[in-house]
């Protein structure tokens, strides 16, 4: 059985994001909303007797022993853990039924809601789910549909630009620098590999070309795409590498790039003062993380004791310390210095900051800004663009 989801396109503009809670409940939808089709899917009532074990699709760094055995030694339930490191991996994992929770980004989370891969949650069973998480990161637009939340937010990071201040020496503000082809640094300019990374440039194609008429970077009609892979296939010519987690921080301290598109968490791994980093005033993609639930897990009442457990201040702290990003529970910020000096370089609870921030949101046929005219370009259409991008 479906349902339809219905979003105000007003509400969908204005936060920058792909779908919403704020929502009716089906059938008739008033004027200026669309739908979107998801499977109805019952939340769990109650929690019963502890299974013996787990099974999570992680992150590297997402879930360790220095945490996980507590949750054992707490609960009887054996984590068992499978590090991705994509989220077309993460998708493609949680699809064969062998695994029970996944750390998703908004670039997955939206695809296991839309395809019944997850089921809504029943926040009342998590109580450290409360106040003490940041408002940015409760009933966003990648993981609360139609009134149901489906993802228990992790933490959340910009994708900043990045930068050798002793080789780019006027402090960059926008950016142009790795976009235009006369850039100074064409050649030395780092850029992301994935194929959501054409919503980087249609956030600068906003800023640059109005007439294009983008208002999401993850809702483009065919017109959009194609200017958005035009611009891709320019700065192609001056990329020096299309990076993955993995090799953003040789990249650059190896002199093979001197700018470009890159998280906090990297630019830190530098250790070099001379690497710094600015949010551009066009504003930025960005990644949120949350654990989600699969819709025929085996193992749900581990599954939801780990939710609870992971969303502690204390656990969610270390969870966030170890992978480096800004934590979802802001409680963690006060609990020690090294906990407010690692909220303080992440901009933890700086909504100010992150309001400049499109997080990461699967691209589906139905146009996410709210337009009925046009069908808008899938996440499929956009990873065959991408290999387009890079020849």
């Amino acid at each position: 059985m479906h349902k339809k989801l219905a979003i105000p396109a007003a509400l969908i503009a204005a936060a920058g994001l792909a779908l919403s809670g704020c929502s009716s409940s089906g059938g008739d939808s008033a004027p200026g909303e669309i739908e979107i089709d998801v499977p109805d899917l019952p939340a769990v009532e109650s929690l019963g007797d502890m299974e013996s074990e787990v099974n999570i699709v992680a992150w590297s760094g997402f879930v360790e022993p220095a945490w996980a055995d507590q949750f054992t030694a707490d609960t009887g339930c054996k984590v068992n853990r499978k590090v991705a490191a994509t989220s077309d991996e993460m998708v493609q994992l949680m699809r064969t039924g062998e695994y029970d929770l996944v750390s998703a980004s908004g670039d997955a989370s939206l695809r296991l809601i839309v395809d019944g891969n997850v089921q809504p949650l029943n926040t009342e069973l998590i109580p450290n789910f409360g106040d003490d998480i940041v408002e940015g990161m409760k009933g966003q637009l990648y993981d609360t549909l139609n009134g149901n939340v489906y993802g228990i937010p992790i933490g959340r990071g910009a994708n900043i630009l990045e930068y050798n201040s002793e080789v780019v020496t006027e402090a960059p503000t926008s950016w142009d620098v790795v976009w235009e082809e006369d850039s100074p640094y064409a050649g030395n300019i780092a850029a992301y590999d994935s194929p959501i990374y054409i919503a980087d440039a249609a956030i600068y194609l906003m800023a640059t070309q109005p007439d294009l008429g983008i208002e999401n970077p993850y809702a483009l009609d065919e017109e959009q795409l194609a200017a958005a892979v035009e611009l891709l296939q320019q700065q192609n010519g001056m990329v020096s590498e299309y990076w993955s987690p993995a090799t953003n921080v040789t990249s650059f301290t190896g002199g093979n790039s001197v700018v470009g598109t890159s998280w906090e968490v990297l630019r830190k791994a530098t250790q070099d003062e001379k690497f710094q980093s600015v949010l551009p005033e066009e504003g930025s993609t960005g990644w949120s993380d949350a654990w989600m639930l699969a819709a025929d897990a085996e193992h749900p009442n581990c599954a939801y004791a780990w939710m609870d457990y992971t969303s502690s201040p204390e656990v969610n702290g270390q969870i966030a310390m170890n992978f480096g990003m800004a934590p979802a529970n802001a409680a963690f910020c006060e609990t020690s210095d090294e906990a407010r000096e690692h909220c303080d370089y992440y901009n933890a609870t700086d909504e100010e900051y992150f309001e400049k921030v499109w997080f990461w949101t699967t691209p589906i046929d139905q146009c996410l800004d709210g337009r009925t005219d046009v069908q808008c370009t899938n996440y499929q259409d956009w990873t065959s663009a991408w290999a387009t991008v890079k020849g």
